[in-house]
């Protein structure tokens, strides 16, 4: 059964910094891959980064100021976030596409 916990969300003012962390169990977690998406309020859930065994990809919206990157020795993988700004407001959950399995979400609020 996978298991995916997020934590690491909070309130910032914009132009702060978070890092959000996701901690996987069952998985072979050093091959898969995973990704975060994030869902603002009245709107869909949308990608914001994947991570491969090999690669990285990010939405347009935020590269050059969210870093995704993984520890496989601890099964988690992060989204280091920078520059943040208010549209960035969101529930933040983590992802194993593979499995279909999704985290319960970390609530990032940027404030103005």
């Amino acid at each position: 059964q996978v298991q995916l916990v997020e934590s690491g969300g909070g309130l910032v003012q914009a132009g702060g910094s978070l890092r959000l962390t996701c901690v996987a169990s069952g998985i072979f977690f050093r091959i898969t891959t995973m990704s975060w998406h994030r869902q603002a309020p009245g709107k869909q859930r949308e990608l914001v980064a994947t991570i491969t065994s090999v690669s990285t990809n990010y939405a347009d919206s935020v590269k050059g100021r969210f870093t995704i990157s993984r520890d496989n020795a601890k099964n988690t993988v992060y989204l280091q976030m920078n520059m943040l700004k208010p549209e960035d407001t969101a529930v933040y959950y983590c992802a194993h596409p593979a499995s279909g399995a999704w985290g319960q979400g970390t609530q990032v609020t940027i404030s103005s």
